[in-house]
Formats: structure tokens, sequence, C-alpha cells
């Protein structure tokens, strides 16, 4: 009976000690083992998960064995995104906006840009910039010119060619031409079979047995 007395009283003294230990946050062992974990200035026990105050991006667990960390690694940021944003609680960046990248400028989705003269481009939901090229037909002279603000080249002088591949002499590009008393001579245009617009020598016929210099009947 009195052996039954002092084991009763053993097991109240432990439960009491336990109880004491739990109230006043007093970390304690078992077998050798840690039930807390001391960090942030604080102490966390056994199963309980907790961030570094130092570090958000690292998360523990409080284990038997002590501390079990982790650290996040965060995933690049898409390259078109426009607006960045890092709360002082958040582990990694957020991007609150994104937008298209094109030849090192963003665009907002939705936007409607022209890079240059000859593109208009459109920034599209999926972050993609697509755009529609200008295709410009060979201009029909030989001294085009670019003007700021329009993409194709124009001829302020008219259509024209070359009498020959010397290029030594231009001639307007809408009637034949006669380029000496025995030579007539006109622009190549849509009317010619195999028509090339790029090609700006003339096409020239020539009067039988006429020598240059000679009066001859001109048609």
């Amino acid at each position: 009976m009195v052996s039954n007395q002092h084991y009763s009283m053993g097991v109240m003294h432990s439960a009491l000690s336990l109880l004491f230990c739990v109230q006043f946050g007093l970390s304690f062992s078992v077998a050798g083992h840690e039930n807390t974990c001391d960090a942030n200035g604080s102490v966390y026990y056994v199963g309980e998960w907790y961030f570094l105050e130092s570090d958000h991006c690292t998360q523990c667990e409080c284990t038997t064995e002590g501390s079990s960390c982790a650290r996040t690694e965060c995933t690049s940021l898409p390259a078109a995104c426009i607006h960045v944003s890092h709360y002082p609680t958040d582990c990694c960046p957020r991007c609150e906006k994104i937008g298209c990248e094109y030849r090192g400028v963003v665009y907002e989705l939705g936007q409607n840009f022209q890079p240059n003269e000859c593109e208009q481009c459109t920034c599209d939901s999926d972050g993609i910039a697509r755009c529609l090229v200008a295709d410009c037909a060979p201009p029909p002279c030989i001294n085009p010119i670019y003007t700021k603000g329009k993409c194709c080249p124009e001829c302020p002088e008219g259509p024209n060619c070359y009498v020959d591949s010397t290029r030594s002499q231009v001639i307007p590009g809408h009637e034949p031409l006669w380029v000496d008393s025995c030579t007539k001579c006109r622009c190549h245009d849509s009317g010619d079979a195999g028509y090339w617009e790029g090609n700006r020598l003339a096409t020239c016929s020539r009067v039988r047995n006429c020598t240059p210099g000679e009066t001859s009947q001109k048609n």
C-alpha cells in the first residue's frame, strides 16, 4: 500500500514539473532529444513551422533533432514584366503587370505601336508582340528618296530609267524617246512581257542602216 502511494506521488510530481516547464517556456529534453527550437528570438516546439526573420525565403520545422530548414528558390520573372513589387514579408518579388518586349522596349498589353515607318505592331494578351511589315515594290525610278514618316521610297521626278547599262543617260518613263537620230528608247512598264519593276534599263530599237548623226525618218 505504501509502495502504491509513493508511485502515485512520483507520477504527480513529474506531471507538475512538465506543466511548469510548458507554462514558463523552458526547454527540456527526453532521452537526449531536444523538444524545443530557439529561432527569431522565440521558442518553437517540435512540429512547428516558421520562417527565419533574417531570410523570408527560408522555412524551418522544429524536430526532435533540431531545426530542419529549406530555402525557397525564386523563379525568374517574365522578361516583359513592366511592374515588379517586392513586399517586406515576401520571399520572392511579384510581377504585377505583364507587357511585351520588342527590340529592347516594353509595351503594355493591347498597345498598338509603330517601331518604324514600315512596321505596325500589337502587344497581344500572351505577352508577344506581333507585327505586320509593309512590302514595298521597287520604285519606278533610278533616284528614289525616303521621306520621314513614310515606309516606301518615292520618285519625286516621276518614273525614269537608264538608256543602257553604261548608266550615262536617263530618260523619263512615260513615252518613247529618241536618244539619237537612230535609236528610240522607252522605259519598261507593266505592259511588257516579263516585266520586272526593278529593271531600270530602257528597251531600245534602232533604225536599220542608220548612222547616228544622219537625218532619218522618226516615227
